[in-house]
């Protein structure tokens, strides 16, 4: 993998339309730099018997199936309300 160099930093910098100084391009340079290095380093490793995953952590889902259930019967639930109306819950007006 080629080396980043200054012109690669101050081409994307002008890309995303980044005002850079000569220090900080020169300091993105070193760092994007030994970025790459490290990745190459990385690529050295062999991988062929490593699952794929998409975490480091064991993440399961917790939320549970929607399935249709039995549910409140309509007159239970009537029953609880404190104003019912030709069956319906009746709540005070909150809109003028």
């Amino acid at each position: 993998m080629s080396r980043i160099t200054t012109q690669d930093v101050e081409y994307v910098a002008q890309l995303a339309r980044l005002e850079l100084s000569d220090e900080e391009t020169s300091q993105l340079t070193e760092q994007l730099s030994r970025i790459l290095a490290y990745i190459e380093k990385l690529n050295e490793l062999d991988t062929n018997d490593v699952p794929p995953t998409s975490h480091v952590l064991p993440i399961r889902n917790v939320v549970r199936r929607d399935e249709a259930a039995a549910s409140m019967s309509r007159e239970a639930a009537l029953a609880i309300a404190p104003e019912e109306s030709e069956g319906h819950y009746e709540v005070p007006r909150v809109i003028e």
